[in-house]
């Protein structure tokens, strides 16, 4: 069976490899714009409608959507519209612990695994020289919450309390465990390389 991403993130592309599959990418062009909800509903309902958007056109195939979000202090922090934005959302991340929620639509053949997993993190006081360093980056601009754990802003994480993968975009054992009910094995179960 096919395998397509309707994601246009190159993290969740490359977490997919790593863990072994041979897929497609396809970007969902669907409307976002949905009410704002429980965190752990709305980014279901909006790796839902990525891949129903995908899997209207490819019949047959597996389709994954995800959408990752940063939730604090009751309010959803998406991805920052500006540099000024982004100094708004890492100082209000800073020495803070907040809750990435990722969530999963797994759909084929007419039938769907939507689920949700969460993480806590724990970001260290920052200091306005790293807020500013990193925005320079240029890397908080497309990231849900302003950063992207996997590259500079490691250093700014003091804890994590769930699964890493969670807060790069795409829990990686929940998706294996959803594609291997929907009967679909990375490469190395298949014993090919």
């Amino acid at each position: 069976m096919e395998l397509i991403l309707a994601s246009a993130s190159p993290r969740r592309k490359e977490m997919l490899k790593l863990m072994g599959y041979d897929f497609s990418v396809e970007v969902s062009r669907a409307e976002e714009n949905i009410p704002v909800c429980a965190p752990d509903k709305y980014v279901c309902e909006l790796a839902r409608i990525k891949a129903e958007a995908v899997a209207a056109h490819h019949g047959e195939a597996c389709v994954i959507g995800s959408d990752t979000i940063v939730y604090l202090d009751g309010s959803i922090l998406g991805k920052p519209h500006d540099d000024e934005d982004a100094h708004r959302i890492l100082s209000l991340l800073s020495g803070r612990t907040h809750t990435v929620y990722t969530g999963v639509a797994v759909l084929a053949g007419g039938r769907s695994d939507v689920f949700c997993d969460r993480a806590e993190v724990t970001f260290k006081k920052l200091d306005e020289d790293e807020i500013m360093g990193y925005i320079a980056t240029g890397e908080p601009r497309d990231k849900a919450g302003a950063y992207g754990i996997q590259g500079p802003a490691t250093v700014f994480v003091e804890r994590i309390e769930g699964c890493y993968f969670t807060v790069i975009g795409l829990p990686n054992p929940k998706v294996y465990a959803s594609l291997r009910r929907f009967g679909i094995l990375p490469r190395w179960i298949q014993g090919e390389k």
